[in-house]
């Protein structure tokens, strides 16, 4: 198929040895003016070199955009996403996934700044990222033309990249050895995939993980901290009022120290195959545990029930790419609904791995220590649970006297002889049962 005609493409550039290499390779391919767009989400790199690099291929200077996105990233992606406390087949913080959208809407509006009229990222054909970016694009510019190297080329090898990229004098500075694995960072969370990895067996060795310590190695004294929440967002830590990024920042220093945060999973991709991933979300795993603490005393039952069977289809959203569309915004409009009442203060003790929740407050709690005592109250009448037992098993009852053949299935031939070890004055647990449904069932 012919390729469309590109006056200019904005670029999704880290000054790395691939996007460099997609960089040169737009240029004599598209023979296209190119605008590069380097992102810093607090991934700990240096993001400035990736201007003199564009420079140096050709690059005009007020086409190289390099914007720090720290506290954009927290504020209106992260943190919505930990008020659904989202997590993907159980385990999966989401790091990468969320990330995508953000860089997906710089890159639309760079373009519509600049006047171009393609977008181009450095995602490969087998992965999840084309599907995010690519979805992030048409979604918010379905004019734009997007522009998928790994799609188009032959350069499918390291050798093929690092001979092209010799070919054309690009500096790779040093990059050309391959790195032991493939691996994404941003202020959430670092990730590791291929090479050793990518035997499931395999356990990680221990000089892959680049953020935390072991939690062997961990601190022997547990560590307390408090964390401030105002409508499901946390706002402090033990009292000291942050910026978004700086929370972030912040617990990502106390999980690293204590080991907290690090997975070794088999996810399902979208694009239909396995994948072995690890990854350290220090930070993350900490938020997550007390904004569920915080929930607890503030959310309504049904509500939080029903949040909680929300939050699969929302995680599955974002990690196929669909953070855009109508039906994550609906259901985030809900979440934050939810949130409202979700104030208060969480008190946790961090210790080698382990993030323990030992104290939760709130103006808005629904716990009230008088309905729940074991001791004598004045306000819980307790003789109120039996209509309230018989009216939720009326179906029940119902259901025995009409369809009796159906129970005895269930109930088998009480005159077997059974052995109840529980004893309930002179009649066993279990012969109460048994006579309970025997009257069910007409045998009593």
């Amino acid at each position: 198929m012919a390729k469309r005609k590109i006056k200019k493409a904005v670029l999704a550039y880290s000054g790395g040895l691939d996007t460099s290499i997609i960089l040169k390779w737009l240029q004599d391919e598209y023979e296209c003016e190119v605008v590069t767009f380097t992102a810093d989400l607090g991934q700990g790199e240096e993001v400035e070199p990736a201007r003199q690099k564009a420079l140096d291929m050709g690059i005009k200077p007020e086409n190289i955009f390099i914007l720090d996105l720290r506290e954009e990233f927290v504020k209106d992606f992260v943190f919505p996403m930990f008020r659904a406390n989202a997590i993907y087949e159980g385990e999966y913080l989401l790091g990468t996934s969320i990330a995508r959208p953000l860089i997906a809407k710089k890159q639309i509006e760079i373009a519509k700044e600049t006047g171009a009229d393609a977008v181009s990222h450095g995602a490969t054909g087998k992965g999840n990222d084309q599907v995010r970016f690519e979805l992030g694009y048409l979604a918010l510019d379905p004019d734009i033309a997007v522009i998928a190297p790994w799609r188009e080329w032959d350069l499918n090898s390291r050798t093929k990249l690092l001979e092209y990229a010799k070919n054309h004098g690009i500096d790779i500075d040093g990059k050309g050895k391959p790195k032991p694995y493939s691996m994404d960072a941003n202020l959430l969370h670092i990730s590791y995939e291929g090479e050793w990895l990518e035997n499931p067996y395999n356990e990680p060795e221990e000089d892959m993980w680049l953020w935390s310590v072991s939690p062997e190695e961990a601190p022997d004294e547990p560590e307390y901290i408090t964390i401030t929440y105002k409508e499901g967002d946390p706002v402090a830590i033990n009292g000291e009022e942050m910026t978004p990024a700086t929370i972030l920042e912040s617990l990502n220093t106390y999980g690293k120290k204590h080991g907290i945060g690090r997975i070794d999973i088999v996810e399902n991709r979208m694009v239909g195959m396995k994948a072995r991933g690890c990854y350290e979300t220090p930070g993350g795993t900490i938020m997550l545990k007390a904004h569920r603490a915080i929930e607890s005393i503030t959310l309504d039952r049904e509500e939080a029930h029903a949040k909680d069977e929300m939050m699969p289809k929302y995680a599955k959203l974002i990690y196929n790419g669909l953070w855009w569309s109508p039906e994550r915004r609906m259901m985030q409009a809900a979440i934050d609904a939810t949130q409202e009442q979700v104030n208060g203060e969480v008190r946790l003790k961090l210790y080698k791995g382990n993030v323990m929740v030992v104290g939760r407050k709130s103006e808005n709690s629904l716990y009230s220590e008088e309905h729940s005592t074991f001791e004598a109250d004045e306000v819980y009448n307790q003789k109120d649970a039996e209509g309230f037992i018989r009216l939720n098993a009326l179906r029940f009852i119902i259901e025995g006297k009409k369809q009796p053949e159906r129970i005895a299935t269930l109930v088998g031939d009480y005159d077997e002889v059974e052995v109840c070890h529980i004893e309930t004055g002179s009649t066993t647990i279990c012969q109460k049962v048994k006579q309970f449904f025997k009257k069910l069932i007409g045998k009593g």
